[in-house]
């Protein structure tokens, strides 16, 4: 039985390794960064409509993001430090991405630009590290602007 088993099970397991392994890597890393700069754009909107909640679902749980002297650790942490940017009725800043970069595994990205004032001024640039779940969902797992 423990031959057979192997002879005929055992490739498909191994097969099935093989393809979970390579699954990223196979996709073209135009259409990786496509999807990290769509999911980039999509966070960013959470702050125009001004939906703390969205812009948490971005977030891994478990993420970090370097906010002034201490780090950020956690939805709880982040959402505490960020919640005051979602109140009132127009956002105090926006952001897009002009760099997108995502690693040929397929599994972290990079995404940075500018951050704009409500009129449009350039005041800083933002740095985003994206993870790719077993979800297959890009979600934060660092930030930091500037």
């Amino acid at each position: 039985m423990h031959r057979i088993w192997h002879e005929a099970v055992g490739p498909f397991l191994l097969l099935g390794v093989a393809s979970t392994a390579t699954w990223a890597a196979e996709e073209p890393a135009d259409a990786l960064a496509a999807e990290v700069q769509a999911r980039e754009i999509a966070f960013a909107k959470t702050m125009a409509d001004r939906d703390l909640e969205a812009f948490l679902s971005f977030i891994s749980p478990e993420a970090i993001f370097f906010d002034g002297s201490e780090p950020l650790r956690g939805h709880e942490a982040i959402a505490r430090a960020w919640g005051p940017f979602f109140e009132g009725a127009a956002p105090p800043f926006s952001w897009h991405p002009d760099v997108v970069e995502v690693l040929e595994t397929g599994s972290l990205a990079l995404s940075s630009g500018p951050v704009r004032s409500p009129s449009g001024e350039e005041v800083g640039r933002f740095q985003s590290i994206w993870r790719r779940d077993a979800d297959g969902q890009w979600r934060v797992v660092f930030d930091k602007g500037s």
